[in-house]
């Protein structure tokens, strides 16, 4: 049987309330695996309930997550498209007055869809660069006119290609720069979070704006080129997971949920596509949230591990 899971408001204009599921299946860094494996764990997912799915222009996912739709509801499993909660980003070379509204057109012809849920600015930078090659040449990294984008984002969810729209990686202070113009603000902010760190400042500012605050990595992207198993393997998590009778991703998923935050969960295996779920029927004592409240931080994703490094890149690593 299939794992109902909460859904939680978020701000749209004209006070209209979108709402999104907590949980989604992220599909970052798997094209390796392959456009048919990627439909195919995807059509998993929809089976175990998973109803939100997190893609972007530069994973290169789009398009196969938007077959695994029209498959599933061809198979039956999901009545329409509009049962589902689609997440994309405008990728970085993207990040342009003029060339904002032409990427969600691009990115919903990859989709086959007609409009998405939630259309974020991936970062806030702009870049040169064409292609996403890694290392990116520092000079192709430049500063965004984030007032130009905004306002080309609003018109996105004007023109009805997107229900909302949001960041991702921004600081405090480069949202309140957008709610300093904007007629309408962020919906969320999407950006690394897990009991090894856990953003607490930036949660507080979140909270006090209306924006909804979304994780990912939150098992500490273990697998990855850029993650590691400091949180699967960290010993204060995997003590409480044995006196639960819980997996420590169980554990780290369920904290982040009682910090009233989303989730981005990725796994193509199918044991822990279900196991990701399987949170919401219990909670952490007191104590055991004090325990992880004490666990050392360390940021694990970092623009820098992507480009040749320059003052823009490691200002916006320090901010959040």
């Amino acid at each position: 049987m299939a794992t109902t899971i909460p859904e939680v408001p978020i701000s749209s204009s004209a006070g209209a309330a979108v709402t999104m599921p907590v949980i989604a299946m992220g599909t970052a860094g798997q094209l390796p695996v392959g456009a048919e494996n990627i439909k195919s764990a995807i059509l998993e997912a929809i089976k175990a309930g998973y109803r939100h799915f997190d893609t972007a222009a530069v994973y290169r996912t789009e398009q196969p997550l938007g077959q695994a739709i029209q498959e599933a509801v061809r198979l039956g499993l999901i009545e329409s498209r509009a049962e589902v909660f689609i997440t994309t980003k405008l990728w970085c070379n993207r990040a342009e007055r003029d060339l904002v509204v032409p990427a969600i057109k691009e990115s919903l012809k990859n989709l086959g869809m007609e409009y998405v849920d939630l259309y974020l600015i991936h970062w806030p930078l702009r870049l040169t660069q064409e292609e996403f090659k890694v290392p990116i040449p520092k000079e192709c990294v430049l500063a965004i006119d984030i007032k130009s984008v905004w306002e080309r984002m609003e018109e996105c969810q004007k023109l009805g290609l997107t229900r909302a729209i949001g960041v991702s990686n921004f600081s405090s202070k480069r949202l309140d720069e957008i709610l300093s113009f904007a007629t309408i603000p962020p919906a969320v902010n999407q950006v690394e979070m897990n009991p090894l760190w856990q953003q607490k400042d930036l949660r507080e500012f979140c909270k006090a704006k209306g924006i909804h605050l979304s994780a990912y990595s939150p098992l500490g992207a273990a697998g990855t080129a850029w993650g590691d198993k400091r949180i699967v393997e960290s010993n204060v998590l995997v003590d409480i997971a044995r006196a639960k009778g819980k997996t420590t991703a169980q554990v780290s998923l369920r904290w982040l949920y009682e910090q009233g935050v989303s989730i981005i969960a990725k796994s193509f295996n199918k044991d822990r596509m279900k196991e990701n779920l399987q949170i919401f029927c219990w909670s952490l004592t007191e104590e055991e949230m004090k325990q992880i409240s004490q666990l050392p931080q360390r940021k694990g994703v970092l623009f820098s591990q992507a480009v040749e490094i320059n003052d823009l890149v490691q200002e916006i690593d320090s901010e959040i």
